[in-house]
């Protein structure tokens, strides 16, 4: 449990099995295999109820197992929010494909108010998680969801203002339209700051790591290291010609029949 390779490993682990079980869910729901997507939000509450309590009684773990505890307590809390998100559950107010004569501020508010109420449920449950854990001694599940969060925010922002690769496969139906507010450029001025910054940010965390003292701190900071160097992964997918859908498209369902309502990115 101490070792940082196995930590990095879980990490790498969790991301893709995490992502691909989403994705799996929401396609079951869009194929009508099974449960829709409202009840499978609602199915899967207990995850979230799980992740704040397991949350609770890893704060003040400064142990190896209680770190691993608390970033696992802040991937179901993330991971259900997204499942809602992905479900078209909690999303925005803005449920309408982006007008072609939309530019500048008007475009901006119109891509905001797609997913205004899933950010606003991030920010609080950011908040929320850090009372909980105020002042106590494990402070791994904090930092773990603001890397998340951190990241999404980067990557939303860049799909809005424009990168040369952008995958719409995977879009649910309910959130079809958001293809239709992203924007296929060569390049954008926040993608090199990202790219800095999440860069800068893994290897503050490696270099934590190496000098870390204690196992718990050498376990957190890995795990860390390789969430953050992951989020710098997933962002130079938007711009490498790397086929990272393959991944997780070979485990998801299909069928002739699911027609394609995705729209179109803006160029």
């Amino acid at each position: 449990m101490t070792n940082p390779w196995l930590a990095a490993g879980l990490a790498l682990f969790f991301w893709w099995f995490l992502t691909g079980a989403l994705l799996w869910l929401v396609r079951r729901a869009d194929l009508g295999m099974g449960i829709n997507h409202r009840r499978a939000v609602l199915l899967s509450l207990p995850l979230l109820m799980c992740g704040f309590l397991i949350l609770y009684l890893s704060r003040d773990d400064a142990t190896p197992q209680g770190v691993y505890l608390a970033f696992l307590s802040a991937l179901a809390i993330w991971a259900w929010i997204e499942l809602a998100f992905l479900s078209g559950v909690i999303s925005g107010p803005n449920k309408s494909p982006a007008p072609p004569f939309a530019t500048g501020w008007q475009r901006f508010k119109m891509a905001a108010a797609t997913l205004l109420w899933h950010e606003a449920l991030l920010i609080c449950t950011l908040l929320a998680i850090a009372l909980i854990i105020w002042g106590q001694v494990n402070q791994l599940a904090l930092w773990t969801f603001g890397v998340l969060f951190s990241a999404r925010v980067s990557a939303k922002l860049n799909l809005f203002l424009g990168v040369p690769r952008i995958h719409t496969e995977f879009l649910p139906t309910p959130l079809a339209h958001l293809a239709s507010h992203f924007r296929r450029a060569s390049m954008n001025w926040l993608f090199p700051l990202s790219i800095a910054a999440l860069t800068a940010a893994t290897g503050l965390w490696f270099a934590s790591a190496l000098s870390a003292a204690l196992p718990a701190d050498l376990i957190g900071y890995s795990l860390l290291a390789t969430l953050t160097l992951l989020a710098l992964m997933e962002h130079w997918f938007m711009v490498l010609p790397i086929p990272d859908q393959k991944l997780w498209r070979w485990m998801l369902p299909t069928s002739p029949a699911k027609s394609d309502t995705t729209f179109q990115v803006r160029k």
